[in-house]
């Protein structure tokens, strides 16, 4: 959803980081200094952390970039803008998975939506874990792109999605990260990002994948507060190097995960193979692999050339695993 006009052009105004004084906004926005009060209560009850002292007026406690369609058109490549047919950015939603999923199933034609949000409500991650995710801090998007063959031919789709994300990233300076498999971007064994793909369709095709991804920009300790394993993001990364514009980094995705989705049933996976190993970073690492109530621990001896992850159990057998959840061993 949108928020209401005045919640909009607030939010707008606010973004900058500056102290607005609530006489100063009404003003602006031509309401009440009550209407100002009533919708910063709203915004707070969003996540948006906002300071109050007396005599300065409003601030955020840091200042944000919101999303703005033209700055991410700007940095988006000539292909890539012959592949979206559009971006729907919101405010709020659910969750921009769904979003996508609903439109799939009402026509299974449609390919190259991106949606974009500025907060997810009820955001997924594997295994239906809660995706924490305040307004405006940090990406939650997804990608529709339809596939003429069926979802038999999208094996290793997500992981070659990873390695888009991680070549996307280095591209803006970001170089202390890796794939941990599946479907997670790590750096120094915390969790800075997810991909969530969903495939719907004809087992022989056409089918339809939403390719979703969450990626930590700013993670403050207050919002992160419910999240149950080891995290990070892009300014705890980057503490030596200016800040990474929000729609560059977008931009920067969208082109890289539309050239490994116009590609993919052509290339297959063994086209990302190499690189996939080569930002592993699990490989020769002790992990336990949870599968159903199973527990697993081995050391990771990397992926197969079909995607699979390779374990080595402590008699030396290396077994081959095409799913579970797997975590960093604790010594």
């Amino acid at each position: 959803m949108q928020f209401p006009e005045n919640k909009k052009k607030l939010i707008q105004l606010l973004a900058d980081g500056n102290f607005h004084s609530g006489t100063e906004l009404a003003e602006m926005l031509n309401i009440s200094r009550s209407a100002i009060w009533k919708i910063i209560n709203g915004l707070e009850e969003s996540g948006v952390e906002i300071m109050a002292v007396t005599g300065k007026g409003y601030c955020l406690k840091r200042s944000l970039e919101l999303f703005d369609k033209e700055i991410i058109d700007s940095y988006l490549s000539d292909e890539s803008k012959t592949l979206i047919s559009t971006i729907e950015i919101y405010d709020q939603i659910d969750s921009t998975n769904k979003y996508l999923n609903d439109l799939a199933h009402s026509n299974s034609d449609l390919s190259g939506i991106f949606c974009v949000a500025e907060q997810q409500l009820a955001g997924k991650g594997r295994r239906g874990r809660e995706w924490v995710s305040p307004f405006g801090s940090n990406l939650y998007f997804s990608l529709l792109w339809r596939f003429d063959e069926g979802p038999a031919s999208l094996s290793g789709l997500s992981l070659a999605i990873g390695v888009a994300v991680i070549n996307a990233l280095k591209q803006l300076g970001v170089d202390d990260v890796g794939l941990k498999w599946p479907n997670d971007i790590y750096s120094q064994e915390q969790k800075l990002g997810g991909i969530l793909l969903e495939v719907s369709g004809e087992s022989n095709g056409p089918c339809s994948a939403v390719i979703g991804l969450g990626l930590n920009m700013f993670l403050s300790d207050e919002s992160a507060k419910s999240i149950e394993q080891d995290w990070t993001d892009l300014k705890r990364i980057q503490t030596d190097k200016p800040q990474i514009s929000r729609n560059q980094l977008l931009a920067c995705l969208m082109n890289e995960m539309l050239q490994v989705s116009k590609d993919f049933t052509t290339k297959t996976f063994s086209a990302y193979t190499n690189q996939w190993r080569e930002y592993d970073c699990m490989q020769g690492k002790q992990v336990d692999v949870f599968i159903g109530r199973q527990t697993i621990s081995g050391i990771v001896k990397g992926i197969d050339d079909e995607g699979l992850l390779l374990l080595q159990d402590s008699s030396g057998k290396v077994s081959h695993y095409a799913s579970g959840e797997v975590s960093f061993s604790k010594s």
